[in-house]
């Protein structure tokens, strides 16, 4: 009896760290915003689709020099954060015809080189609970 009582209460507790683990929040905030124009746009990955379709994606308002969103119900793993200035709010990032950006851009971890954000250079780790991160363009 008491082994079964040991199973169930085994399989109670996993089954509530699988369930809290899913509630994880990342409150990413963009500290240095250029204007008050337009908006910010957050897009958050996982290794497997960086740079395609985004685990979740989210537009923050400017407000004195910042933008914040929040992405909620991220289970835990290793995950990047690219963001930009959509200045003129076309829902898009804009580039020169040689393929500069026309508009400010980020990364999580604020790795900034010449180049386009790589998932190495911006990854970082969510355990089960909430975390907050600054960016920078």
């Amino acid at each position: 009896m008491k082994f079964l009582l040991s199973i169930l209460v085994a399989a109670m507790l996993s089954i509530t760290n699988s369930v809290t683990a899913q509630n994880n929040s990342i409150t990413a905030t963009v500290v240095n915003v250029s204007s008050e124009k337009g908006k910010v746009g957050f897009a958050l990955y996982n290794k497997e689709n960086f740079n395609s379709i985004p685990v979740q994606g989210k537009e923050g308002k400017i407000i004195d020099g910042k933008s914040t969103v929040v992405f909620e119900n991220v289970p835990s793993g290793e995950y990047a954060i690219i963001c930009y200035h959509d200045k003129n709010n076309n829902g898009k990032m804009d580039f020169s015809a040689n393929r500069m950006p026309l508009e400010d851009y980020g990364a999580s971890n604020n790795v900034m080189a010449f180049a386009p954000p790589t998932f190495e250079g911006a990854k970082f780790m969510l355990k089960d609970e909430n975390m907050k991160l600054d960016l920078k363009f």
